[in-house]
């Protein structure tokens, strides 16, 4: 006998856009930071931010701690696709050049290797014109959970 009533299975992409949305409304440190996210599917996520005023150091540059912040957001959507909990295990990221005020940065995710519980994902920062800032590697590890059925705590 066939269930009516359950849901179909999400194709892979689709699965991975769920997980984002859920997990975007649940995410106020990316929000709170003016991040977007421009690009989701499985294994990959791709998010932007703007380097504010409040986000230049000393030596009038992005400050490293919000280029590695918007990278490590991008690496926690992209190893999170695939509806089960995912932290990060360990990450290290390369600064290449700066990023002045008012850049757009757009970090790039994508999934290298996956296995078991553990992932190996790369992250590479870009200014809007298209020149590397950083190069980040993170290392994930799937926890106790799935994202979808969790409950939500977005305040409305």
């Amino acid at each position: 006998m066939t269930d009516h009533t359950s849901t179909p299975a999400l194709a892979p992409d689709d699965l991975a856009r769920a997980c984002a949305e859920r997990m975007w409304a649940d995410d106020p440190a990316s929000r709170g930071l003016g991040m977007t996210m421009e690009e989701i599917g499985a294994g990959r996520a791709t998010l932007a931010m703007q380097v504010g005023d409040s986000m230049v150091n000393g030596h009038g540059m992005c400050h490293g701690g919000f280029i590695f912040t918007l990278a490590d957001s991008a690496f926690a959507f992209a190893c999170n696709t695939y509806d089960r909990r995912t932290v990060a295990q360990h990450a290290a990221i390369t600064f290449v050049a700066p990023a002045a005020r008012g850049d757009r940065l757009v970090a790039a995710a994508v999934e290298r290797q996956r296995r078991g519980r553990s992932g190996i994902y790369d992250v590479t920062v870009t200014t809007g014109a298209g020149v590397t800032v950083a190069e980040f590697r993170g290392h994930s590890r799937v926890i106790d959970g799935a994202i979808l059925s969790a409950p939500t705590s977005a305040k409305t």
